[in-house]
């Protein structure tokens, strides 16, 4: 049988990294996980509680397309809570992770042959996603000095139907502040386009907070997730933030593309939002291992970073050491038994030179992780 053109994108490269960090565990090595941007920690307990007696009282079938009620209610209430904005719920739209929501905003936004376009260093499932739906990304190569973030000045002279930002970033855990966003909304509105917003770092923060699109304009889409503050990567519960006027195209594809987000997922989700202590209990850890990491990574020899605002990552810069990140991540793998993350799902010009590490897992483990790839480095000569 055939294959479409339009299917035929790139690996995600990080789960290429899980699955050998797999066989190594498998043949009995303890490997120190740096690659995968996933929480050390479970679901909110309440959160799994509360899936535990709507698993023994209710059936747990189809919801509305949009998403259950109260579930949309509290998100709006979030966005008081977080950044003082008052957002109708009827604006909310309950997806299937983010990545159902990129789905059906990019279906609901643009047509085939548009053009939307992203800052490299990104998020390498957005250009895959697009590709597969005929839309053409547009990768613009950020630079060091605007702390691998989009400006203004980068999109002039370029055509094109909507342009998406994420703040904080991954890989790089950067964050607009309020007035670098304003410029980007006002600068791609200003063309007629689309903005879109990745939020789904949002909450993790460190020195200052994350600036939501919305407390910019109303005519934006902002995508979110339950899978890195809440820590419910694998529930695949997201949520979208739309125009009014945009709502009804979202229905009617959520409606036959996805029916409705998976039920058990949306009860776990409103009960994780009110699991403040536990996910501030989770914030302390992120906070200790950013900080191991902005010690640790340059007396192992990965002093090129920019240091992340949000998320919990690192990006190193790591040209001067080789050319080829995924040779690099896989002897690294195998010599020091610690699995990070090639640059080239990131940036596939640039990321030759470049590794991401994920401080998301419990601090001993990232302290161990630091003290590996010391000695790997020493090994090799890149420090004393």
């Amino acid at each position: 049988m055939r294959n479409s053109t339009r299917g035929t994108v790139d690996p995600f490269i990080v789960m290429d990294v899980m699955e050998a960090a797999r066989q190594a565990e498998d043949a009995g090595r303890h490997i120190i996980h740096m690659e995968v941007g996933q929480p050390g920690t479970p679901a909110p307990a309440a959160a799994r509680d509360a899936l535990a007696r709507a698993m023994s009282d209710d059936a747990l079938g189809y919801t509305v397309a949009l998403g259950l009620p109260a579930l949309r209610k509290r998100i709006a209430k979030l966005y008081g809570d977080w950044y003082n904005v008052d957002l109708d719920p009827a604006r909310v739209v309950v997806t299937p992770g983010s990545s159902g929501g990129f789905i059906l905003a990019f279906s609901a936004l643009f047509d085939a042959g548009d053009t939307i376009v992203l800052g490299a260093p990104g998020y390498p499932s957005y250009r895959q996603i697009m590709k597969a739906m005929n839309i053409a990304p547009l990768e613009v190569e950020t630079r060091a000095e605007n702390r691998l973030q989009l400006v203004p000045a980068d999109l002039a002279g370029l055509s094109y139907q909507g342009a998406m930002v994420a703040s904080p970033a991954n890989p790089s855990g950067t964050m607009l502040d309020r007035d670098a966003l304003s410029a980007l909304i006002d600068t791609v509105q200003g063309q007629g386009a689309s903005f879109l917003s990745d939020e789904i770092y949002h909450g993790i923060e460190y020195d200052r907070p994350a600036v939501t699109a919305l407390e910019i304009s109303e005519d934006v889409c902002v995508i979110n997730s339950f899978s890195k503050y809440f820590s419910m990567t694998g529930w695949r519960a997201g949520w979208l933030v739309l125009p009014e006027e945009n709502l009804r195209q979202v229905e009617r594809l959520a409606q036959n593309m996805f029916i409705c987000a998976p039920h058990a997922s949306q009860v776990a989700a409103l009960a994780a939002m009110d699991a403040g202590e536990e996910l501030e209990a989770n914030m302390a850890v992120y906070r200790a291992n950013r900080a191991l990491m902005l010690e640790g990574l340059p007396k192992a020899g990965f002093d090129r970073i920019a240091p992340p605002d949000g998320a919990f990552y690192v990006y190193a810069d790591v040209s001067h050491l080789t050319d080829d990140s995924r040779a690099f991540a896989r002897e690294i793998l195998d010599e020091a038994g610690v699995a990070v993350t090639p640059g080239l799902d990131f940036d596939p010009a640039r990321g030759g030179g470049t590794l991401r590490f994920s401080y998301a897992r419990s601090t001993a483990d990232i302290a161990e992780g630091l003290e590996r790839l010391t000695r790997f480095m020493r090994a090799r000569g890149f420090v004393e």
